[in-house]
């Protein structure tokens, strides 16, 4: 039994031992296998690399020969350039070498030909002082006294033909005399016209309580700041009662600013995008008004056939006054007087009373050149296709031109008669309202700026610029170039203060 156990064991021990080597062999085997697919694998691997390493490789160097083609073509072309401007310089070095030898050469015979008159004139002068010894000594008179004899004789001569010519004159004057009667009695008229002087710059708004002003300030003071800068007129809210003022040189503005607070008053909602809308429609009532106002005078007048500019400028007049004066109101009167004292002196009534009309048309321009009122008148009357006694009528009342028809002395007449002439504060006020124009058309001759307007009897500047062409910081700029521009180019006392204004709004509509 016990041999038979070790018997059993010693064969386990053979067999397993045999199993081992056998397992050990295949697995050599199958490693010896592996090994030689992954060496393969390898060498194909590392020839695909090599071959896409060579292709980049010769993809690189065709780029690079490429490049390198390319900038040796750029360099070829500028070394083309510069010896072609190379080329060039030279031959303007030439031309210009040329040119200034041939300058010099112009200067020598310029020089010559100088010494050559210099000389020609010492021997005039020589010759000139020979010959006036010759006769002083031919006449038996100096210089002096030949002079003097001369200048008697034309003394003479002079008085004969002066008093021949008064003669003639007087004969003429003698065979015209009706006409110089009619001079004679305008000019006697006018020796008897009144003065008058002061300009309205202001308007009044009367409230009803001073609760409605803190309404118009608004929070802030948005409301007010809105209404100035849509109407260019200055609001005076102060501790005057019930009352508001309104404060511009336009007097067109200052209308405007009324009926727009008469308006936003009456209506109750006062705010910045409300006051924009009703200026707006302000504006456009009081263009509809200008000209209806134009046509209701000429019906009255009884004129007919005026241009529709003319009829607009007229209707401009009703809200301008001319030194205290309503100006459509001083037309109408110069107007009626024209007719009258062309019927007494045996005029043409109707032109006389059309020129009357139109004879202060250039004091409510649309543009404000550097003219008189009176020529810049006859310039509109001319564009407008008026006849020529009527322009010349306009432009000679105040003898800014000669006057070459009778209307013209009428017409200045009737004007001093209406009670329009100033006198020495005339220039003062024109100056000033020159003054305020040449202030917002300054600011305006530059890019971006959209209005304009002189306040403050012309202290202050306010400029309204686009938001989407001017940024923050060009506004500043722009500031100190128009309050520079003001300094080196106008005269004004004191200061004035420019303000620039941009302001970006976003608009909505909730549907």
């Amino acid at each position: 039994m016990t041999v038979t156990i070790v018997v059993s064991i010693v064969c386990f021990i053979v067999g397993g031992s045999l199993s081992y080597v056998l397992f050990k062999y295949a697995l050599k085997s199958k490693y010896d296998s592996i090994l030689r697919e992954a060496e393969t694998e390898a060498e194909v691997i590392k020839k695909n690399k090599l071959l896409e390493v060579k292709e980049k490789f010769l993809n690189k160097k065709a780029d690079l020969e490429k490049e390198v083609s390319l900038r040796n073509q750029k360099i070829q072309q500028a070394e083309n350039r510069i010896k072609q401007r190379e080329m060039v310089i030279a031959q303007r070095q030439e031309e210009v070498q040329r040119k200034k030898t041939e300058a010099e050469a112009v200067k020598e015979n310029l020089e010559a030909q100088l010494v050559i008159v210099d000389k020609k004139k010492e021997e005039l002068d020589k010759l000139q002082h020979q010959e006036i010894e010759k006769l002083e000594a031919i006449s038996g008179l100096s210089a002096d006294d030949a002079k003097n004899r001369l200048i008697e004789s034309l003394k003479e001569e002079a008085k004969t033909d002066a008093q021949s010519f008064i003669n003639d004159i007087m004969d003429e004057a003698k065979m015209t005399a009706n006409k110089e009667a009619k001079r004679i009695v305008i000019q006697s008229i006018q020796r008897v016209a009144t003065e008058t002087a002061i300009e309205n710059s202001v308007t009044v708004f009367h409230i009803e309580s001073d609760e409605i002003k803190g309404r118009i300030i608004g929070r802030e003071g948005r409301n007010i700041r809105a209404l100035e800068a849509a109407t260019g007129v200055e609001i005076v809210v102060d501790d005057t009662p019930e009352a508001i003022v309104l404060s511009a040189f336009d007097p067109v503005r200052r209308e405007i600013a009324r009926l727009a607070l008469h308006q936003l008053v009456t209506d109750g909602r006062i705010h910045p995008a409300r006051i924009e809308e009703i200026v707006s429609k302000v504006k456009k009532q009081v263009e509809e008004e200008i000209i209806e106002t134009g046509k209701r005078t000429t019906i009255d007048l009884g004129i007919h056939g005026l241009h529709p500019e003319l009829i607009r400028i007229i209707g401009k007049m009703k809200y301008r006054s001319s030194y205290g004066q309503n100006l459509l109101q001083h037309a109408r009167e110069t107007a009626n007087l024209c007719a009258v004292m062309a019927s007494e002196l045996g005029l043409n009534p109707k032109k006389a009373k059309r020129a009357g009309l139109l004879h202060d048309i250039g004091k409510v321009p649309d543009e404000e050149p550097e003219l008189p009122h009176a020529l810049l008148g006859m310039k509109l009357a001319e564009k407008f296709k008026e006849k020529p006694d009527i322009c010349n009528a306009i432009g000679a009342h105040h003898d800014e031109i000669e006057m070459t028809s009778l209307f013209a002395p009428i017409v200045q007449v009737c004007d001093a008669i209406s009670g329009a002439r100033p006198g020495a504060r005339r220039e003062i006020v024109e100056a000033y309202i020159k003054r305020l124009n040449d202030l917002e058309q300054l600011a305006m001759s530059y890019p971006g700026v959209t209005k304009t307007y002189a306040i403050q009897a012309g202290r202050e500047l306010r400029v309204i610029v686009g938001a989407d062409k001017i940024d923050d910081k060009e506004t500043e700029s722009l500031s100190n170039e128009i309050a520079k521009k003001i300094q080196d180019e106008m005269t004004y006392p004191g200061q004035v203060k420019i303000t620039v204004i941009r302001e970006t709004r976003a608009v909505s509509f909730a549907k």
